[in-house]
């Protein structure tokens, strides 16, 4: 979608978008982070050191605890073939800059690989796709500078059309708006940088494997989204040395 195909359907349909962003605000059960253990190690083999930053589905949102979450459960499948010494920095509602500060205030600290989930929040509050790819590279460089891993793996901006709790036109316009993201940072990083790379979501019906708020992953979005990470970093990690 183009800047100014964007920006004429704000115009003309800015008011019933306005008016349904606040009726989902309303209606929507606003669930919690989940309970459990936000660093620790598990697994077995080569170590490698993991972090996993970002909003509410990186925090957890829609898990009843962190075992059955994107973190919980991608460290459990990587810890299948290394030994996974993991941490998690994540909080609801964060922004792309919210996130930049959030790290910037982070202890410096060394690993390998660094897994961000970032961008719903971003696309609810209309920042454009131009100055979202900004605020990536701002968060490539402040992660390169606090915490020099081997491997960035940005991952997609959720596929907001998938979102039932949206209704329709808004979550259409949204799912737009992600996939403009989306697009951006994949054309980005395309021979651009070899330590940052980009993993797309895995495809799902509409309602599948969404928690009980229709806006967040269940537990088996996250291990849907787990499985496909897990063997993105694996694959990118064969060039690791222990």
């Amino acid at each position: 979608m183009p800047d100014w195909e964007r920006y004429l359907l704000l115009t003309l349909l800015g008011p019933v978008f306005w008016l349904q962003a606040k009726y989902v605000r309303r209606v929507t059960p606003r669930l919690p982070e989940p309970p459990g253990s936000r660093s620790g190690v598990c697994g077995s083999g080569p170590l490698v050191r993991v972090l996993v930053v970002g909003d509410s589905a990186a925090a957890g949102v829609g898990a009843a605890s962190q075992d059955e979450a994107l973190c919980g459960q991608l460290t459990q499948r990587l810890g299948q073939h290394r030994t996974i010494e993991w941490r998690l920095l994540a909080a609801n509602g964060l922004n792309s800059p919210g996130l930049v500060q959030l790290l910037e205030n982070a202890p410096s600290e060394r690993f390998d690989v660094v897994v961000v989930s970032m961008g719903a929040n971003d696309v609810t509050s209309l920042l454009s796709p131009r100055e979202w790819l900004n605020w990536q590279d701002r968060l490539a460089h402040v992660v390169d500078r606090r915490f020099a891993p081997r491997l960035l793996v940005h991952s997609a901006v959720p596929p907001m059309h998938a979102f039932t709790a949206i209704p329709q036109p808004l979550r259409w316009f949204a799912g737009r708006w992600a996939h403009e993201m989306n697009r951006r940072l994949s054309a980005l990083l395309v021979g651009k940088e070899s330590w940052r790379t980009m993993h797309w979501h895995p495809h799902m019906a509409s309602d599948e494997g969404l928690a009980a708020d229709g806006y967040h992953p269940g537990p088996r979005g996250y291990a849907l989204w787990a499985q496909g990470l897990s063997e993105h970093i694996l694959l990118l990690s064969r060039q690791f040395k222990s």
